[in-house]
């Protein structure tokens, strides 16, 4: 049976066999030259160079290797993670380049990874000091106007106590926020998942912001009627928020007298697809991938006349997330946008449809 020599033995293999033929070959020539030509100590002599020369080249090569590799090994902290005192280093060259260059391009891939994260710490904090700045900015200078004087005054006192509690609502609002899309990235949010009729809870939602889309003349509506409910399994609280931000933010970004539709559509056998639908002022094609970050806003110009904390659409991500769902965007500049996302439908409405 043959057997298949390691990668480690191959150079001391063939270095051990041109080694042994050189010598025997020579010895051959020599014995040939003084007639004195003896088949039986060419063969002991082989084979002891062989035996000999294999055990000195294996040995001394992986120790003449091991004290090298293991000072690349320690100046690339690979120790950690694998020890090289365990089993002797191979003399397999490949191998080690292959891992190193690996170790090189890990190392690389999270130098680009750190760079990154730093990038939106960065932006994170100045998204956040700007956000918790302006009503703090304003609350602190009704309270101010207040205590220099203007507190005597009745009707002024009334109206700038409303407004510093506008600035302070806002202040909550922000933190309230943070707190759950904290809580929401580091999975510290409990599901409650139960069976619910989606198109109720939609048509729920149109209710309580009929008045915000009458403010700026915009028709929220279905695509179509639906006279059987669409059961799905879902936490009913949070994807209630969800349909909420979505359309808060078909309102905000809309055009007067458009229209925001909503349509409910099967995707496959157990899942459907929601869409919200608008014909208002859509998005850039090169803001679309960090549309769901936390605080990123299309408008660069620091405009905050639509108002909200910055934060809605990147809450409405990570709880479509935290239900094993995805989120969709599709959009076109004065044109319109289209979010969508998916949502497990019930057991017993999946019985139904078969």
């Amino acid at each position: 049976m043959s057997i298949k020599l390691k990668r480690s033995y191959r150079f001391a293999l063939r270095s051990s066999i041109t080694i042994a033929l050189t010598v025997t070959f020579f010895l051959f020539f020599l014995q040939k030259y003084f007639n004195t030509v003896n088949f039986y100590i060419l063969i002991i002599v082989a084979l002891f160079l062989f035996g000999f020369s294999f055990i000195v080249l294996q040995v001394r090569i992986e120790k003449f290797i091991y004290r090298r590799i293991k000072k690349i090994y320690d100046d690339v902290a690979l120790l950690e993670s694998s020890s090289l005192a365990v089993d002797p280093i191979t003399t397999d060259m490949r191998t080690l380049t292959a891992e190193i260059e690996k170790f090189a391009k890990d190392k690389k891939i999270e130098i680009d990874t750190l760079k990154i994260r730093e990038e939106y710490r960065k932006d994170f904090l100045g998204n956040v000091s700007h956000e918790l700045k302006t009503p703090l900015f304003t609350v602190q200078g009704y309270i101010l106007t207040l205590l220099d004087g203007a507190m005597n005054d009745s009707n002024i006192r009334k109206k700038y106590l409303q407004r510093a509690a506008k600035g302070v609502d806002r202040l909550i609002y922000i933190v309230k926020d943070l707190d759950l899309i904290t809580k929401l990235e580091v999975g510290d949010l409990n599901l409650e998942m139960t069976s619910f009729n989606i198109i109720e809870l939609i048509q729920n939602v149109f209710d309580l912001l009929e008045m915000k889309a009458l403010k700026k003349k915009i028709t929220l509506t279905f695509d179509m009627d639906y006279p059987e409910p669409i059961q799905v399994y879902a936490d009913q609280e949070k994807i209630q928020q969800v349909v909420t931000n979505l359309l808060v933010n078909s309102i905000k970004y809309g055009h007067e007298n458009g229209t925001t539709e909503v349509s409910v559509e099967n995707l496959i056998k157990n899942k459907v697809i929601i869409r919200v639908t608008d014909n208002g002022e859509g998005i850039a094609k090169q803001h679309i991938p960090r549309l769901f970050e936390r605080f990123y806003r299309v408008d660069k110009s620091g405009n905050r006349a639509v108002g909200g904390s910055g934060l809605g659409l990147s809450i409405v991500k990570h709880i479509i997330e935290a239900h094993e769902e995805k989120i969709y965007v599709e959009s076109v500049e004065d044109v319109g946008s289209e979010f969508s996302f998916t949502l497990e439908k019930s057991i017993n409405e999946i019985d139904t449809i078969v």
